[in-house]
């Protein structure tokens, strides 16, 4: 028996012996495919929270946080993934993706400035939080922003008069990054050529009872020569956001600090011949190597919403800029077309900013008898105080300096010519002071099926400006106006918005700049009216359109008519040399606009648009430029980005985009004239796994053909071009963990 017992332990020893391997290959196999799963579970989920969108939805002011399909007006928002994902150095590079929007600079500096439906919106006037002048003035870094919301038309009503006198054609507003209900950490490490290197940090955490309290910071830094010859750029930014969600309150407080500097910023360029000349190399810089730009700018809001009751809540919000710039700006007009040569000048301004805005209101929803209510009333106000001074280093007698566009020589800079304030603590130019009351009622009929707004915002602009010699005040303004808005909204079957709105836009008068562009001689000269501030005024626009969405694919149509009076310079009969700024005659702008985004199939996204404005010029004096085409606004836009998660490749999607803009007049006369242009950009990136942690590896070029052109005609005083980016690559990798 114990023989048997024996035997029969040592039988059961060997199977296991025999055994073992293989149940310890099918272990092993189990926790193989276990982790295979496992990280393709992890590459699916990092692909779709990377992926590019546009939301239908946006920050509406007045009427508060609303989905496109419900508003009678034009609005969408791109997400921070496609901040993410397309490696963008400044705001400007986010908007390319809008058919409706153009991107060029202001005049002489580095201050990137919006053509949306054939108006400028300044840097000035974009929004932060929903507050105007909180944002920093000349260049915005994208990686402190959660979204980037785009309203296509007038806003009067909804935002209030800008403060800097744009935004008559749309508005922008960027909503600052909060903790989401997942923990965050992300480093990323980017690289632009020629040799601009950085990286990031966003981090994010909730805390407390069901997560009440939210924790986000992020940050980057950037620095070296872009793709441009010897343009220099760095950037350093950080912001927090901090919130607390309670059963009725919610609280949040966002604060940031953002410092750019330009060494060598390729200017804009002055026509001051009869002839466009051909566009230089693409990647070669005119600039030189005196020229720079420095900002610093700390800014933040605070907000408070609380619901007194299930159907009403009160909120407020404040917000403050305190912004410095520093720079010597280049200007430079070509006087051969065929040479290329030029003249050149500088202007140095220091600057200061310090502005506060403010808003408050409430917000109640009834219902009764199958129709709803939405009553919206509020109040805001915004002070802005602006210090500057500055220096015109012209040279003797203004000439200049002799350069060339295409063989461009390192010259001195200039001595002063002309100077105004006080160049080492400059004493403030103008004070600014808007005040507002608004409210508005929007009535929901047939199960909210038919939504007509109506509303009135009544603003005043008081503004005082001060003598740039002896800091006096100069003739100041204060002036009320009421700007009302009414539309209409239907929805006939599920998905489907038909939508309609009169709304007005109020602009401040413009302020005479330091220089112009004398089109009869062909020369850059000074403004004799300097400083001098004009009346506010009002544009009315009129609009119709219709909004589908299919499953994950949203598409929109609308047409629209807007009115503008002109700001121009003409020359002083009372001060030779020297021009006058005033206003004179009517632009009126009608167009339509085409936009699609969302998932064609599994894995296919797009976003999309084409955009038809014509922009004629009415009233001008003596009518000689009557009938005649804006300056700077192509007839034709449109735009194409398109995603795709490649099936073969798990992980590994493949983008490409393509952005036309038509021929531009670049004169009111239109005897100049530039080409349309197509640029092509292609680009990758491919998530894995390390460590139980994604890895997002991405790759982009733009402007893959390196073409060379003119990119756009659009400035406010001057006959002057700005040239398109070279062929620029950009890698990043960023890691979750």
């Amino acid at each position: 028996m114990k023989t048997c017992r024996v035997a029969a332990l040592a039988l059961s020893c060997s199977l296991f012996a025999l055994s073992a391997p293989a149940r310890a290959q099918a272990v092993a196999t189990a926790a193989d495919e276990a982790a295979t799963v496992g990280a393709e579970e992890i590459i699916v989920t990092a692909q779709q929270n990377n992926q590019t969108q546009v939301i239908r939805s946006g920050d509406l002011g007045a009427l508060g946080d609303k989905p496109a399909e419900d508003v009678p007006f034009s609005i969408k928002s791109y997400n921070a993934a496609l901040i993410l994902n397309q490696q963008p150095n400044t705001l400007g590079d986010v908007l390319q993706n809008d058919p409706a929007i153009r991107v060029t600079y202001g005049f002489g500096n580095a201050a990137e400035l919006f053509v949306i439906r054939g108006f400028p919106v300044f840097g000035d006037d974009v929004g932060f939080n929903s507050l105007y002048g909180i944002t920093p003035r000349q260049l915005v870094a994208p990686e402190l922003y959660d979204q980037v919301q785009v309203l296509n038309g007038a806003s009067a009503f909804l935002n209030g008069a800008a403060p800097g006198g744009s935004a008559i054609g749309g508005n922008i507003n960027l909503a600052a990054k909060r903790a989401g209900d997942d923990d965050l950490n992300r480093v990323t490490a980017n690289y632009t050529s020629d040799a601009h290197v950085g990286g990031s940090v966003d981090v994010a955490r909730r805390f407390g009872e069901g997560g009440r309290f939210g924790v986000r910071i992020n940050g980057a830094a950037r620095r070296g020569d872009v793709a441009i010859d010897d343009e220099f750029r760095s950037a350093y930014v950080i912001g927090g956001g901090f919130d607390f969600r309670g059963e009725s309150v919610r609280l949040s407080l966002d604060l940031a600090y953002q410092r750019f500097k330009v060494n060598s910023l390729r200017p804009k360029v002055t026509i001051g011949t009869a002839t466009i000349p051909r566009v230089p190399r693409a990647s070669h810089n005119y600039a030189q190597p005196w020229a720079y730009t420095t900002l610093r700018d700390i800014f933040g809001t605070a907000r408070a919403e609380w619901d007194v009751a299930d159907n009403a809540m009160l909120y407020a919000v404040i917000g403050a800029r305190d912004g410095s710039e520093k720079g010597v700006y280049q200007g430079l007009t070509v006087t051969n077309a065929v040479t290329g040569a030029a003249t050149g000048n500088a202007l140095f301004v220091p600057r200061t900013d310090n502005n506060e805005a403010a808003t408050a209101g409430a917000r109640v929803k009834l219902a009764a008898g199958g129709i709803t209510q939405e009553f919206n009333a509020g109040a805001s106000l915004t002070w802005q105080v602006n210090r500057n001074a500055f220096d015109f280093l012209y040279g003797p007698g203004f000439a200049g300096f002799q350069t060339n566009i295409y063989d461009t020589p390192d010259v001195p800079l200039p001595s002063s010519t002309f100077q105004g304030g006080n160049l080492d603590d400059p004493f403030p130019i103008s004070r600014t002071r808007l005040r507002s009351v608004f409210a508005s009622d929007t009535i929901g009929l047939w199960e909210d099926r038919i939504l007509l707004t109506a509303g009135i915002r009544l603003q005043e602009i008081k503004t005082t400006s001060y003598s740039y010699f002896d800091g006096s005040a100069a003739p100041s303004y204060e002036k009320s106006s009421l700007t009302p808005v009414v539309g209409l909204v239907v929805k006939p079957v599920a998905g489907v918005s038909l939508f309609a709105n009169r709304i007005e836009g109020l602009q401040q008068g413009p302020t005479a700049p330091a220089s112009g562009f004398n089109a009869i001689t062909g020369t850059t000269q000074p403004v004799s009216n300097l400083g001098q501030v004009f009346a506010p005024f009002r544009s009315t626009q009129y609009e119709a359109g219709a909004k589908a969405t299919f499953g994950r694919f949203n598409a929109s149509v609308a047409v629209y008519q807007i009115k503008l009076p002109l700001g121009q310079v003409t020359p002083d009969p009372a001060a030779p040399g020297f021009l006058r700024f005033g206003l004179f005659g009517e632009q009126r702008n009608r167009g339509v606009e085409l936009s699609v985004d969302g998932e064609l199939t599994k894995g296919l996204r797009v976003i999309a648009g084409g955009a038809f404005v014509k922009a004629k010029l009415r009233d001008t004096p003596f009518g000689a430029n009557d009938g005649n085409y804006a300056p700077g606004v192509p007839k034709y836009t449109g735009n194409a980005n398109v995603e795709w998660d490649t099936p073969f490749v798990p992980g590994l999607t493949l983008t490409g985009r393509v952005i036309y803009t038509g021929k531009q007049k670049v004169d009111q006369a239109n005897t100049l004239q530039i080409k349309g242009w197509t640029r092509f950009d292609l680009g990758a990136r491919f998530v894995l796994v390390a460590g139980d942690k994604p890895i997002t590896l991405r790759a982009g070029v733009e402007n893959v053909a390196n073409k060379r052109y003119w990119a756009s005609a659009f400035d406010s005083f001057n006959q002057a071009l700005l040239q398109g980016a070279p062929r620029t690559a950009k890698l990043s990798a960023s890691i979750d963990f």
